[in-house]
């Protein structure tokens, strides 16, 4: 269903007091034990009209109007918040993961906003995952480099999302302070019949090993896809072969609790 964006950008303006957004979780497996090592929170928008949509039909939106930036702040409050209810239930400490767009890390109070909220929701941040584009380390490396290390100052890893699409050097690895490299799934869809894409899995995989990075393979569809990435000794995957993203109430299922 295609979304009229003057329409759209007006229903952002209730979206939040009203409650609308709600996240979604879906699990990142550790590959060796199968024990679910981390989450993604993904954002779902319960709208009146249009029911439940999900981030790719509005986020485009929402960044070119500037409503990402609220957006982005409520997701991360309510990413801590579930993250710390769940260890008060006495579940496993768990990586929770955002995704964060180019606009909010140039915005000048991002960082300050990662403080406060940390220090208001009691999360701990070495269980915080904020998971960047590539586009991010492109467009200015030279600010991009105080924010990132400002962002580590606070205890959050970094992920660099959906690596290897773009145009980024291994030097930036060098160069930022990622903690994760998350392959992307066009590589994972096709590795089981396409040399090329294996390539690229198998050697991401190694790059992430030597130079001492977490690796999560995303889209993971198929027992193929598994077991080709075991063999590789990739450690973490992610995708509807484990499960598709759920409710946070979902995720307590998943984790026995």
């Amino acid at each position: 269903m295609s979304l009229n964006m003057p329409q759209i950008e007006n229903d952002f303006q209730y979206a939040l007091e009203r409650q609308e957004f709600a996240l979604h979780y879906q699990p990142k497996v550790n590959l060796t034990s199968g024990a679910i090592a981390g989450v993604e929170a993904l954002i779902r928008w319960n709208h009146p009209q249009r029911g439940l949509l999900a981030s790719g039909k509005f986020i485009p939106i929402a960044e070119a109007c500037g409503a990402i930036l609220p957006i982005g702040r409520w997701v991360l409050r309510e990413a801590c918040e579930q993250a710390r209810a769940w260890q008060s239930a006495g579940l496993p400490r768990l990586r929770v993961g955002i995704n964060v767009s180019t606009a909010e890390l140039r915005a000048k109070d991002f960082v300050e906003g990662v403080r406060n909220i940390l220090a208001e929701t009691g999360m701990d941040p070495r269980f915080l995952e904020l998971e960047l584009t590539e586009a991010f380390l492109l467009e200015n490396p030279q600010a991009t480099g105080p924010v990132l290390r400002a962002l580590k100052d606070t205890g959050a890893q970094l992920a660099l999302d959906d690596f290897g699409t773009g145009y980024s050097s291994l030097g930036c690895l060098k160069r930022f302070p990622i903690d994760t490299l998350k392959i992307d799934q066009s590589f994972v869809r096709d590795l089981a019949t396409d040399p090329d894409d294996a390539g690229i899995v198998s050697a991401v995989i190694a790059i992430g090993r030597s130079l001492e990075k977490r690796v999560v393979a995303e889209g993971v569809e198929t027992r193929e896809q598994l077991a080709f990435l075991r063999e590789k000794n990739c450690p973490d995957g992610q995708g509807f072969f484990f499960s598709p993203a759920v409710p946070a109430a979902g995720m307590v299922e998943l984790l026995g609790g």
